[in-house]
């Protein structure tokens, strides 16, 4: 019995913790299949979680995600206008982005900015909310009849409805990005933006939502990182994960459904690393299980880096590539 509790906890704990790669993997692939190259995803991610920080004191959960998906709008909208209508280079505004996430989200949440923020956004606001590093975490929901199956109810069916928006979300961006019309103009403007824009595909308006998803989606994993896995702040606290995000995209061939396996296996991978810590394992040394997640991503760029295995994995041709209107 006892063991059977241990691995419903490790396992729901890799659902809820893969749910942060799921969300920023699923706003990395609408972008990709576009063609654009989102290295900025770790700053979409770590302005969402100050945002979470800050405004869930102040508004609560729901008037905070609402601003959130708002920054995380504006974030991808910044990046469309840089790289699809000034048409910069794709790496260097991504990691640019990443850069001034980082700064503006110091800015956000130093106490004396945050304290101003929150009396405006709520003068009612009480003090210990100010003056805390915590917020209180969404509750789960548990689905009725099934969150009563064994296993499969308190890992699928017991989490919050951040969990819940993931596992929903990756099926539905799956089918308009595979079955809809919509979605083959999508695919189209990433492999061939020539022939799509020939074909009356309007290029840059495709671009410019798929950035937008993907700034929304971002700034959500950040947000859910906090408010949904971790309530309580750090400084830095995404702390690289936009990239494995990124490095998870290319596991999942550019597929909304593959994203969900191979979250899971990532959030897997940084449940056990805290597990093995448990049974004494690298105990000494815990930097050691610290860097499986980013030893599992580089692996897998390097190995996908191959052009035999891009072309088998079928790599937007357009990735990374403005389009020019000829």
């Amino acid at each position: 019995m006892v063991e059977l509790s241990w691995i419903e906890g490790v396992l729901a704990l890799t659902v809820q913790f893969g749910t942060v790669y799921l969300l920023a993997s699923l706003g990395e692939i609408y972008a990709e299949r576009s063609g654009i190259l989102n290295l900025g995803m770790e700053g979409m991610m770590i302005v969402g979680a100050a945002i979470a920080f800050v405004f869930t004191n102040a508004l609560g959960h729901l008037l905070s995600l609402v601003s959130v998906v708002l920054i995380g709008a504006l974030m991808g909208l910044l990046l469309a206008f840089l790289v699809v209508t000034l048409r910069l280079n794709q790496v260097v505004v991504g990691l640019a982005l990443t850069l001034f996430g980082y700064g503006l989200s110091g800015l956000l949440t130093q106490p004396a900015i945050r304290a101003r923020i929150m009396r405006a956004l709520n003068p009612e606001v009480p003090e210990v909310r100010i003056v805390t590093q915590q917020a209180e975490a969404l509750r789960a929901v548990k689905v009725p009849v099934l969150s009563d199956i064994p296993v499969v109810g308190p890992v699928l069916f017991s989490q919050n409805a951040l969990v819940y928006f993931a596992l929903i979300a990756a099926v539905v961006m799956w089918f308009v990005l595979f079955r809809t019309s919509i979605g083959l103009a999508i695919r189209s403007v990433g492999e061939n933006p020539s022939m799509a824009d020939s074909l009356g595909i309007n290029v840059f308006r495709i671009r410019y939502v798929t950035s937008v998803i993907a700034g929304v989606m971002g700034a959500l994993a950040g947000a859910y990182l906090f408010i949904g896995y971790q309530p309580f702040w750090v400084e830095m606290m995404t702390n690289g994960r936009g990239f494995i995000a990124l490095a998870l995209v290319i596991l999942a061939s550019w597929s909304p459904i593959r994203a969900v396996f191979g979250s899971l296996l990532f959030g897997g991978v940084e449940v056990i690393q805290f597990r093995l810590q448990l049974f004494g394992f690298a105990a000494q040394t815990p930097q050691f299980v610290l860097m499986l997640p980013y030893v599992v991503a580089i692996v897998t760029l390097t190995v996908l880096s191959v052009e035999s295995v891009r072309k088998r994995l079928g790599v937007p041709e357009a990735l990374g590539k403005p389009y020019y209107r000829e």
